[in-house]
This record gives structure tokens, C-alpha cells and sequence, in this order.
């Protein structure tokens, strides 16, 4: 005996419309993710990729690392010149040298932090670039403790160097709180999101002072909207490395520095950045 299999309901015209639209509808959106992953994550990037001031730039290093091969913070700023010319133009710009990392400093940053005292050689935990840590750090004080500073630390590259004069690879942040990593539990400071604002604050500072020839941008970790450091801090950025050529000898220019131009894809990315930075604060 054959069991009874009742017959299909049988669909309206309208229900045969509606599948059709759905089935559309799915394929379109498919096709507009592909489109918007290709366009965000392929053709962007390759537009924005530029190093037509210093081509050797292209297979620089683009971010630190923690001791523990955590990815640190991003690379940002280089200066070209000496040793002693790097370190008299940031001195010349209101920038201190950081003290060694001892256990003397140690302590005498912690009593800067905890009793607001001022501390302005506190010393810089170490970030590594090519292997080691930083080869010079220098920061400036905000306020009342050593807990809020402006700071950047440098890696020397003659590889990397502009007419025999090295090059000094860099990473510029702004501490805003000492506090405990969201990623390893260590005491470490936190820094604020915007590191574009502090990689134009050390170009600001040494123009001001008359010790930059000219200034130009490649690109350095690239266009990110909610990128981490080794602390897990939050940072944003257009993703541009600035370049800046100090005055040889440290002669003061009277002058401002000159600076050599973005490509247009690059500028209206940049534009498109400023616009977001405050909604990204």
C-alpha cells in the first residue's frame, strides 16, 4: 500500500515575485560584499602605498615589538642626520633625553607618578626594531608627573640614511596614564589614540626651531582605525610616516622647513583621516 503524500501548496504570483527579489537581493549583497572587501582591502591600500621621496622606505619596518614579539607601537617619524645632530636639534626643540631604564629610575618614576613630582629624563620601557631596543628616546613633560609626556624613541639606520647621513626610524606617542597592560597585567603607560597628533607635534617642534631642511611623508603601518599596541591601547591613524631632514650641523634656518607633496590619492585619504579624527577621539 502507498503511503498518501498530500500534494504541495502551490505558490501565488506574489509569493513567486517575492522569492525572486529575496533571491536577488542575496546575490546583489553577496556581490557588493566582494566588491567593497576587494575595493577596501586590495585597491585602496595599493593607491595609498607611496615612497616616491625615499623608494628604500618600502621594506622598512612599519611597527615595533615588546619584548614579548607583541606587535608595539607604530612607526611614525624618521629624522635624517648624526647622532649629535638628532640629539642637539631636539634638545634645541624643548625635547630631555630619557635616563636608562635602572632600578634607581625606576624608583624615582614611580615617586614622579604617585606623589606628582616632576621627572622630565623618566625612563622609556624599551620597544625593539630590528632586534633591539630603541637607540635614543627623548620626551617632554605635561603637567605635574612623569605619568603625562609627550615622548619618541629612535633606531638608527645607515642603510636606510639620505645622502651618507643616517637614518633614525621612529615611533612618537603621547602617555596620558600609568596603569596596568590589558594584554600582559605588566605596569606600563597608556597612551592616547591620535599618534598622528604626536608625530606632527615632534616635525612642529623642531620646524619651530629652525632645524628641519625639509619634511615628506611614505607610507608606515597604513590607514587604521582601531589598531592596538603591546599595552592593548587603542590607536587611530592615516597610517603615514613623516620624514624629516634635520639642518646639517645644526645650523638655524630662518626659513620654514620645505615639504614635498602627497600624491592626490594619498592627500584625499589624509583629508578624509582629519575629518574622522574627531569622531575617533
Amino acid at each position: 500500500m502507498t503511503d498518501f503524500q498530500p500534494a504541495a501548496p502551490s505558490l501565488s504570483p506574489r509569493e513567486h515575485r517575492i522569492r525572486r527579489w529575496s533571491a536577488r537581493a542575496g546575490d546583489a549583497t553577496i556581490a557588493l560584499l566582494v566588491v567593497y572587501l576587494v575595493v577596501a582591502y586590495v585597491v585602496l591600500p595599493f593607491l595609498w602605498r607611496h615612497f616616491e621621496h625615499h623608494p628604500a622606505m618600502s621594506d622598512a619596518p612599519k611597527t615595533t615589538y615588546t619584548a614579548d614579539r607583541i606587535p608595539g607601537d607604530p612607526l611614525n617619524i624618521a629624522l635624517v642626520g648624526s647622532e649629535a645632530e638628532v640629539v642637539a636639534a631636539m634638545h634645541l626643540a624643548g625635547w630631555f633625553p630619557a635616563d636608562p631604564t635602572t632600578v634607581r629610575s625606576s624608583v624615582h618614576i614611580a615617586e614622579s607618578v604617585v606623589l606628582k613630582r616632576s621627572y622630565e629624563t623618566a625612563p622609556v620601557s624599551n620597544l625593539y626594531v630590528w632586534g633591539r631596543p630603541q637607540d635614543l628616546a627623548f620626551e617632554q613633560q605635561e603637567g605635574q608627573s612623569a605619568s603625562h609626556r609627550h615622548h619618541v624613541r629612535f633606531w638608527r639606520s645607515d642603510e636606510l640614511g639620505i645622502q651618507d647621513r643616517p637614518l633614525w626610524l621612529g615611533a612618537a606617542t603621547f602617555d596620558r596614564s600609568v596603569g596596568l597592560s590589558h594584554l600582559t597585567g605588566k605596569v606600563t603607560h597608556h597612551i592616547e589614540a591620535d599618534v598622528d597628533s604626536e608625530r606632527d607635534h615632534v616635525i612642529d617642534t623642531l620646524s619651530h626651531v629652525g632645524q628641519l631642511v625639509e619634511y615628506f611623508q611614505v607610507t608606515g603601518v597604513g590607514a587604521t582605525l582601531d589598531g592596538r599596541n603591546g599595552g592593548g591601547d587603542r590607536y587611530f591613524t592615516d597610517g603615514e610616516l613623516t620624514i624629516g631632514v634635520l639642518s646639517p650641523s645644526n645650523a638655524v634656518r630662518q626659513e620654514p622647513p620645505k615639504f614635498l607633496p602627497n600624491g592626490s590619492f594619498v592627500r584625499v585619504k589624509n583629508d578624509a583621516m582629519t575629518r574622522l579624527r574627531p569622531l575617533l577621539k
